[in-house]
């Protein structure tokens, strides 16, 4: 899966979760400060994104996220990454 792919997926979900306007999810958008993305909502993203993982997913790997782009670099790495038990 490419980072566009996974942009768009990302987006989609922004849009259709949390009613955000498409052409305020940019790569460089700032989930809290743009996007008023919350803690809560942060993890009803995740739990949304999942999917696309064929592994468990740790909150913490997204700790230092701040942009949807950092969101995409993180699953993309998640995605790339062989599985562990």
């Amino acid at each position: 899966m490419t980072q566009d792919e996974i942009f768009a997926r990302v987006a989609a979900v922004l849009e259709e979760t949390f009613e955000i306007a498409p052409d305020r999810i940019t790569p460089e958008a700032r989930l809290y400060d743009d996007l008023d993305i919350d803690s809560i909502d942060a993890v009803d993203l995740l739990v949304k994104l999942k999917p696309m993982l064929n592994k468990p997913l740790k909150p913490e790997q997204f700790k230092s996220v701040r942009t949807v782009q950092d969101v995409v670099q993180a699953l993309a790495q998640l995605i790339d990454s062989p599985a562990t038990a």
